[in-house]
């Protein structure tokens, strides 16, 4: 599905998956990983993340601490400046890039700190994280910036 294809289909589906999401919760987070986990592994068995990029055009992560440190290692520069040039603080008090699309996707899709990319980048989108009764929200929310969650949610419907 390309990206225009998903945006149309999270409109279209926007109150089906709302109520969805609520039935959700309803079901024993052990439950919700052993429905979830195999759908992962099945839809990013032919997912093509360089294809899409959209969580990184779209979205941007939250920076640990750590993150921050080794990133800045690894470009060789002073936390302090990495913070300076890239980042700022959310409403939360995280920190986020400045702006996106990040500032480290290249025009091929691929990204410039791969090795070492925030905690968030390596784990999203989470649907391979244990305790989905708690990831419920984000998975909601990244149904919409992720064509293969929303793909995940979709065969998740037709077990539930």
């Amino acid at each position: 599905m390309n990206l225009a294809q998903h945006k149309k289909q999270v409109i279209l589906k926007r109150k089906e998956n709302k109520q969805f999401f609520s039935r959700l919760k309803k079901v024993k987070s052990k439950v919700l990983d052993k429905l979830i986990h195999p759908l992962h592994d099945k839809v990013f068995a032919c997912t093509d993340c360089l294809k899409c990029a959209n969580c990184c055009t779209t979205t941007g992560p939250l920076f640990t601490d750590k993150d921050i440190s080794r990133i800045a290692n690894h470009l060789r520069i002073k936390p302090s400046v990495f913070v300076g040039k890239y980042l700022r603080i959310d409403d939360d008090m995280d920190y986020i890039l400045k702006s996106v699309p990040c500032t480290f996707l290249e025009s091929d899709n691929h990204c410039s700190i791969y090795s070492v990319r925030p905690k968030a980048c390596r784990e999203f989108p989470h649907t391979d994280r244990i305790r989905q009764g708690q990831l419920l929200k984000l998975t909601a929310k990244n149904v919409e910036v992720c064509p293969a969650v929303s793909e995940i949610i979709d065969k998740m419907k037709k077990v539930l």
